[in-house]
């Protein structure tokens, strides 16, 4: 079954990254969006947030805590903020967003972890995503199973949060930092 999400995320890849390439600003072409430069893709995507919300938001996706936001941190904050707004002015900025395969890609993701998570309580462990794969019917080798788990546990706590599991899906879609940042600069 994350065959089938993996398949569908890496069609709209390209689209993807191009449709994101359109609100990531790196103003100074460091290859990294700080804080101010955030605000000012908040503003493109007509997406209100206090300082303290965007300040948490920026710490919690800025993965290797160098106070600047690569192209992949970008998406997954952007998913974030996706899932996060759920007020009726959200709705209006989901939507304003414009980009609906973004959207359809975000919404993939959630289903894919929801779909692993199997007891729901936010987190996927190894015997979940065991389970998961056995009951989609997906003809995986239990080392395949951990390898994909072992991706996603980046604090190796042997649980995989949404975090990890939307950074990890980055990397399996082939979304590179530096290739997207020389196409911006």
């Amino acid at each position: 079954m994350y065959t089938y999400w993996l398949k569908i995320i890496l069609r709209s890849n390209s689209a993807l990254s191009a449709h994101i390439s359109l609100i990531y600003t790196d103003e100074d072409s460091n290859g990294a969006i700080d804080q101010e430069e955030l605000k000012k893709c908040f503003l493109k995507l007509e997406i209100k947030f206090t300082e303290e919300e965007t300040n948490d938001l920026f710490e919690a996706c800025d993965n290797n805590e160098d106070m600047g936001m690569k192209f992949k941190e970008f998406i997954v904050l952007l998913c974030l903020v996706y899932l996060l707004k759920d007020d009726p002015t959200a709705l209006h900025a989901k939507s304003r967003m414009g980009m609906p395969k973004l959207e359809a890609t975000f919404e993939t993701l959630v289903d894919a972890f929801v779909f692993l998570d199997k007891n729901k309580d936010g987190y996927v462990s190894r015997n979940e995503m065991a389970q998961a794969i056995n009951e989609s019917g997906e003809r995986s080798s239990g080392r395949i199973v951990m390898k994909r788990f072992e991706e996603m546990d980046w604090d190796k706590n042997g649980m995989v949060n949404f975090k990890e599991f939307l950074f990890a899906f980055t990397n399996w879609v082939g979304i590179d930092d530096e290739e997207e940042g020389e196409e911006k600069v």
